[in-house]
Order: structure tokens, then C-alpha cells, then sequence
């Protein structure tokens, strides 16, 4: 993985990550393939192969399987506040920028670092979904659009609401588990050049390659 840094995303998309020149990167990480759209706030973040943010997505304190499509205003792990001080107001931790003292309190943003969001591969997240701290989220699961993800959610599995709850499964799960033996989301650039046109039929492919 490389460092993100600010550049003009352009197309076509190459192994360098393109990211979007007004999007704002923090201690962040991206594989190849990977895009990153307008006005973007990613803080110590990864981000695997192939995957893309739309506009307005905010990443905090998280890993990103490869492939993963995530829409407009996704917010993966909102970030907390102290509920139990006097006041719940950043200044209390972000002291320095206040004038109350030289140095912030680490304390918090270690504790937000303690609860990442995982997100596995081919996952794709709906426009305005949230994704609360600590949450895993399977690969090849779907968010729906304005979800708020409160609970784990399990491969393949489509959750939408507030809060999420599971409605099905995308497919039987002899086809699950045909899936993760197989693991696509791991094969070279050489054999996804090569096997591109059979991405298309689900049914073909387990057959081929389960």
C-alpha cells in the first residue's frame, strides 16, 4: 500500500492511487486501482485494491477491503465524545488550539483508535450509510442507502435501517462459501485480465472455479 497524498484524480485509473485535490488525507494508506472522490476526509485510514469513495465521504479509523464501492456522503466510524466530562465540547481535548494548554489530550484520540471499523472485500456501501465504531463488516455484503450500522454484519448479507438489520442473504450459502474458497478479491491483475469476461455469471463461474 502507498501513501495518500492530494493529487487530480484522473481517468483512466492506474496502479497509482488517484485522489481528488480537494479531499483532506491524514496518516492514510491506498492500493492500486483505488479512487478517491471530491471533499474527502480520510484519517488513519487503509484502503484496499480497486476500491472507491464517491463525494463527501468521510473514513476514520478504519480498514477497507479491496474492491469496495463506497457512494456519496458515506460516514465510516463518526468519531465519539467524552459523555462523562463536564462538557462534551472538543476543547476539553483538543486543549491546545483553545489556549488551555500546550498539548492535547492524547487519551481520547487513543481511545477513538481503539475502535476501528473493518470492512471486507466487494462490499458496497448506499449513499449516506453510517458505519458506527468497532463495527466488522463481511465481505460481499451490501449497506443500504441511509443505513446506520450499529452491529456487526455477516458476509453476503443485504442490512438497511436505522438501526440495520438484515433483510437476505445476496446468495444461497453453498455459493458463500464457494465464493470465499475461491477468493477472487486475491488473484493477480494477470489472472483478473484474464478471467475479466466471466466476472458476469455467477453461476458459470462456481462451476469453473469452486
Amino acid at each position: 500500500m502507498k501513501p495518500i497524498h492530494q493529487t487530480h484524480s484522473s481517468l483512466p485509473l492506474s496502479p497509482e492511487p488517484a485522489v481528488h485535490a480537494s479531499s483532506h488525507i491524514s496518516n492514510s494508506f491506498a492500493g492500486e486501482w483505488t479512487s478517491i472522490g471530491p471533499n474527502n476526509q480520510i484519517i488513519e485510514s487503509r484502503i484496499g485494491d480497486y476500491t472507491y469513495t464517491m463525494d463527501d465521504v468521510t473514513i476514520n479509523y478504519a480498514e477497507v477491503g479491496k474492491f469496495t464501492s463506497i457512494a456519496s456522503h458515506v460516514c465510516i466510524n463518526p468519531v465519539d465524545h467524552p459523555m462523562d466530562r463536564v462538557t462534551q465540547h472538543h476543547m476539553t481535548y483538543r486543549r491546545a488550539a483553545f489556549g488551555f494548554a500546550e498539548t492535547n489530550d492524547e487519551e481520547i484520540f487513543n481511545w477513538r483508535r481503539g475502535n476501528r471499523v473493518t470492512i471486507g472485500h466487494d462490499v458496497w456501501i448506499g449513499h449516506g450509510a453510517i458505519v458506527m465504531k468497532g463495527v466488522h463488516i463481511g465481505t460481499g455484503a451490501v449497506i443500504g442507502s441511509g443505513a446506520i450500522v450499529t452491529k456487526d454484519v455477516a458476509p453476503y448479507t443485504v442490512v438497511v435501517g436505522v438501526p440495520a438489520k438484515p433483510i437476505k442473504q445476496r446468495f444461497p450459502q453453498e455459493i458463500i462459501d464457494a465464493l470465499f474458497k475461491i477468493a477472487w478479491w486475491d488473484w493477480s491483475r494477470e489472472l483478473l485480465e484474464e478471467r475479466f469476461h466471466e466476472l458476469n455469471d455467477i453461476t458459470g463461474f462456481i462451476k469453473k472455479y469452486g
